[in-house]
């Protein structure tokens, strides 16, 4: 009898969170129990009849390969060897915005991992030759030859720039403006730069700016994602900048989480602090270097930005052991989207005079994603309008006037939806309504 195993005796196994060997996932995608708790709205904040799923794919295709559940066992199957690419197979993978609610919402019942599984499989379909998708190929020629995604001159990333306002050579603060703002929503640049020279602050941009390779990373081209993370990082530590501030939620997500989780290092150890706008003026109103003057009379709601949001947690590498039930020593810190930006933008819309600020049924962790994010508005654009126009229904079921959000790629995705018929609402950004609020 001594010498027999202990019956819940197992060898434990090594993983780390590493997405580019997808057996390190194996365990997670083979204990999907098909719950569906990553599609459903916590049943805690489901608001009705109406409105009761956060999963974007799931949603729109109706089919369960399109859930998380689904891709789980998609990926588990080729990690054993038993499935094979395939046309469907990539479509599955890739028409999905990564925008987290999955994560969050497994995490409320499994610890799965299902986030990094998800990147981990468009790393393995780049590595097994069928991935990315044409249209992020062409994405990535443009960074590779212009140093931004649209291929636009790179002498006029700075041409957004308004009269008046000269960026300083040198300050504690560098402002990361992003592709999208430099080059298409320059009123959210410009905005951003009155909002800091109002309140105050001198603020550089970089010497010379490059694409923060959001596209890249999310279409799994890891390497491409990884030498740009490393080379932008380098040229910030340059500077000597001690806050990187940013304007756009997918920019702010790539700086603070995954340039970490590409670089194998963690968040803090990037060697400067990594802030959001929102961020920024929530503490400037509070200290009171900032006065909301200027009244703004609407009915207006918030969108929670993903990456503003559920996927902002801090990064930390970690390597260790799994043992019985799954679990693993040393201590695994969870990523579970409570560290997102909620309260910042609503206390700034709430000082705001006039502004009477309402939710929708599905907010914060339970937010449904725009649609337009992680590579899905290059490659599956129909999918991206259903997506807006799906939550452009709830804007209009609490009968807001404003839409609000803090992220270029939401402003643009809704804005389009909007012009095609599908609401009648003014869409802006955050950093445009502090700007005239202040201007007042």
């Amino acid at each position: 009898m001594a010498d027999e195993p202990i019956r819940y005796y197992k060898p434990k196994s090594d993983f780390k969170l590493d997405i580019t060997d997808i057996e390190n996932f194996v365990y997670d995608m083979s204990r999907c129990i098909k719950c569906k708790g990553c599609t459903w709205v916590d049943h805690t904040y489901m608001p009705g009849a109406k409105f009761m799923t956060r999963c974007p794919s799931a949603t729109k295709y109706e089919f369960d390969a399109y859930g998380a559940y689904g891709k789980m066992r998609i990926g588990h199957a080729m990690a054993e060897g038993l499935l094979d690419w395939n046309e469907k197979a990539l479509e599955v993978i890739y028409a999905c915005t990564l925008c987290g609610a999955c994560d969050v919402g497994c995490k409320r019942n499994l610890d799965l991992e299902i986030g990094l599984t998800l990147e981990s499989l468009r790393v393995k379909a780049v590595k097994d030759g069928v991935g990315p998708l044409p249209a992020h190929k062409k994405i990535a020629e443009n960074i590779a030859k212009k140093h931004n995604m649209y291929g636009a001159p790179h002498e006029k990333r700075t041409a957004w720039l308004p009269q008046g306002i000269t960026p300083a050579k040198k300050a504690d603060l560098l402002y990361f403006v992003g592709c999208t703002a430099s080059y298409v929503n320059k009123e959210i640049a410009q905005s951003t730069a009155k909002i800091l020279t109002a309140a105050g602050t001198k603020f550089m941009l970089m010497p010379d700016e490059w694409c923060c390779g959001n596209t890249l990373f999310s279409a799994g081209l890891f390497d491409e994602a990884k030498a740009l993370a490393q080379r932008n990082v380098d040229e910030v530590r340059k500077t000597g900048a001690k806050t990187l501030l940013l304007s756009c939620a997918e920019g702010y997500r790539m700086w603070k989480v995954d340039y970490p989780k590409l670089l194998n290092i963690s968040t803090s150890d990037l060697g400067f602090e990594v802030v959001h706008l929102v961020e920024y003026v929530d503490a400037k109103i509070k200290d009171g270097a900032l006065k909301m003057k200027k009244p703004f009379e609407t009915r207006l709601t918030y969108h929670d930005s993903c990456s503003l949001s559920r996927l902002s947690d801090p990064w930390t590498p970690y390597e260790g052991k799994r043992q019985w039930m799954g679990c693993v020593e040393p201590r695994l810190k969870r990523r579970r989207g409570t560290h997102g930006l909620y309260a910042q933008p609503r206390d700034i819309l709430k000082a705001i005079p006039g502004v009477n600020l309402i939710e929708m049924p599905r907010t914060r962790e339970n937010a449904f994603c725009c649609g337009a994010g992680r590579g899905v508005q290059e490659t599956y654009p129909d999918f991206a309008k259903w997506a807006a126009s799906h939550r452009l229904e709830e804007v209009r079921e609490i009968g807001a006037e404003t839409l609000v959000s803090s992220c270029p790629w939401c402003k643009n995705n809704f804005a389009q939806a909007v012009k095609a018929g599908r609401g009648d609402v003014q869409v802006l950004d955050i950093s445009e309504v502090i700007c005239a609020s202040i201007q007042g």
